[in-house]
């Protein structure tokens, strides 16, 4: 089936070229409707959008065959992200290519309002000339607070220190020695918001921040503040935002961006107020902006699709793989469908894995992902397994996962033992890579080398001659082809793991279990998973 993309906002031509030089079939469809979106977006396995495209649950669920969604842009409120990757669905975004754009347009916003600039030139050109009606205040010495001294508000505190104010700021992420370099004094979010004189938000809209900004807050500034934001709508609280401008709680704001765009409804009655600076979401409308923009999305989505390559993604996991890392992801993978068949499908409480030796220095966050992957394939579907969903299903799941480091490294340069817990009960396989093949070289007490290429059979039984034997023939009987066998002992008590070519129907396991006088026989399916 032939890869599709569609383009559902408009996109700077850069970087639609970067997509139809693809090969790839794209189409530009913009200003859907969720209906109209979710009547087309199954054809579909890339979306590229900006902010005016919802992505909804419902057009989740209409997306069968999406892979992922592309966000030409920071803000990614406007999916739904946890569903998108419950399902599966990468996101990307271009965190970086808008930044001094946004930054500008913020600056550009302070001082607009500072001069009053939208009210004296509309003045200008109704006829007046009222020149004292519109005096406005230097930024001189005032105080600069800054909510989320990040990218953007770094690159605004760079370039408003030149007007020789005193940069505060309240970020929670933002380590100390980063802030002092740029001139910030980090403090509480109260200090900022009772002290400051101007005012610039740049947090994201998360749950936490979702009318960070209402009524209180307003009345703990002073009341010759202004305030600009060109982050996100819903950071303040927009019917306070009014009385507090309305009953000049505050002195003045400029707004970029709503809650609703563009503003209708109860909205509207914001745009009567003459102390409201507003621009229709121009943060990163420059023709710079919205070249990066468009040729980061295009050129990410195409990595993906082509090679599987993941780059500015929010939802998959952080971490970067070198190449001797790399190849024990297919062990780690391996070793989480074994060990779901071995605890017999019960539910799985616990996944605690250890990288012995040199792994335990190495980037390993891909490999504890192979491994939840490995086991989530036969709770939900070998299909709807992957990078994207594996550890929040897991945790969904009620999987606990933990991740232990040891240089110590018995008999080998660099093992991974996983270990489950499962319905009280705990057991650890343990694995290795030999050039390049993944091997099964533990279970619980035993040591043996067995390759993990194919099926495996795994028997338990008390050591006595004859046992393999008997075994053998079963397999010989009923056509089944050994690939390998290896047996690891621990005192009386041994342990035959078998590879085979093909499945092991569950009447010939219980022949196994016969000739081997043993109830502990146990099959694993790698091939198909």
């Amino acid at each position: 089936m032939t890869t599709r993309i569609l383009v559902s906002d408009s996109l700077d031509e850069e970087g639609l070229n970067i997509l139809k030089g693809s090969g790839f079939p794209v189409d530009e469809r913009t200003d859907l409707t969720e209906d109209q979106l979710c009547g087309i977006i199954g054809d579909y396995d890339c979306l590229i959008i900006r902010s005016g495209t919802k992505v909804t649950r419902k057009v989740i669920d209409a997306g069968k065959r999406l892979k992922v969604i592309g966000r030409a842009g920071v803000g990614v409120d406007n999916v739904d992200i946890p569903y998108a990757t419950e399902r599966g669905i990468l996101i990307m975004n271009t965190p970086a290519a808008n930044i001094i754009s946004a930054a500008e347009h913020s600056c550009a916003m302070l001082l607009t309002l500072a001069r009053n600039i939208p009210f004296a030139h509309d003045s200008v050109h109704r006829g007046e000339w009222k020149r004292s009606k519109y005096t406005g205040v230097e930024l001189n010495g005032k105080v600069l607070g800054i909510v989320g001294v990040g990218r953007v508000g770094g690159e605004v505190a760079k370039r408003m220190k030149a007007f020789n104010m005193t940069l505060i700021g309240y970020d929670p992420f933002l380590p100390k020695d980063v802030a002092d370099e740029i001139g910030v004094r980090l403090t509480t979010f109260e200090e900022v918001i009772s002290t400051a004189d101007f005012m610039t938000i740049h947090t994201p809209l998360l749950p936490e921040t979702v009318n960070m900004i209402s009524l209180p807050q307003f009345r703990m500034m002073k009341p010759n503040v202004r305030i600009a934001n060109v982050a996100r709508g819903g950071i303040v609280n927009e019917d306070d935002l009014y009385t507090a401008l309305k009953e000049k709680v505050i002195a003045g704001a400029a707004f970029d961006v709503w809650c609703n765009e563009p503003l209708s409804g109860n909205e509207i009655k914001l745009l009567e107020l003459d102390n409201l600076v507003t621009t229709p979401h121009l943060g990163a409308s420059t023709v710079e902006a919205q070249e990066r923009v468009a040729i980061e999305v295009a050129t990410a989505a195409v990595k993906y699709l082509k090679d599987g390559e993941i780059t500015n993604a929010i939802n998959a996991p952080r971490g970067r793989m070198d190449p001797e890392t790399e190849t024990y992801m297919p062990l780690a993978e391996r070793m989480g469908v074994l060990a779901h068949q071995i605890a017999g499908n019960n539910p799985i409480e616990e996944l605690d894995i250890t990288y012995c030796g040199e792994l335990a220095g190495r980037q390993t966050k891909m490999l504890t992902v192979s491994a939840v992957i490995g086991i989530l394939k036969n709770i939900i579907g070998k299909d709807n397994a992957n990078i994207i969903n594996a550890l929040p299903v897991a945790k969904q799941k009620g999987i606990s996962i933990k991740e232990s480091f040891t240089e110590k490294s018995a008999d080998y340069a660099n093992m991974i033992e996983l270990g489950i817990v499962s319905k009280g009960k705990n057991f650890v396989i343990r694995g290795t890579v030999f050039g390049d093949q993944p091997r099964l070289v533990g279970y619980g007490k035993y040591t043996f080398d067995a390759p993990m290429s194919g099926d495996i059979v795994m028997v338990s039984y008390r050591d006595s001659p004859g046992i393999i034997g008997a075994v053998g023939s079963v397999f010989g009987t009923n056509n089944i082809n050994i690939a390998q066998m290896s047996v690891g002992r621990s005192g009386s008590d041994a342990l035959m793991v078998i590879t085979v070519d093909q499945n092991v129907p569950s009447d010939v396991l219980g022949k196994i279990a016969k000739a081997a006088g043993t109830d502990d026989v146990k099959f694993a399916d790698l091939v198909d998973n």
